[in-house]
């Protein structure tokens, strides 16, 4: 039961937090993967970049992802 506008809006926020942390590591893991494996997607002409930077850019997307994942399935705001 709510006890009041204040525990509502905490909820509401809580609930926004996390769509947008599972979103944003999805779009992040995601770009990651393109960079990683631009090479068997055949990626290669349209990303137009260096394999070395593909390399370090998709890990680091990679990462980063897997910690915004984390923190949305832990959720404490």
């Amino acid at each position: 039961m709510e006890n009041g506008p204040r525990e509502k809006s905490e909820r509401t926020y809580r609930v926004f937090r996390s769509i947008y942390d599972f979103t944003m590591a999805f779009l992040i893991l995601g770009c990651g993967v393109l960079m990683l494996g631009a090479k068997w997607f055949k990626l290669e002409a349209i990303l137009n970049a260096g394999g070395d930077f593909r390399n370090i850019f998709g890990a680091l997307c990679i990462l980063y992802g897997s910690f915004r994942l984390y923190r949305g399935i832990q959720q404490t705001y």
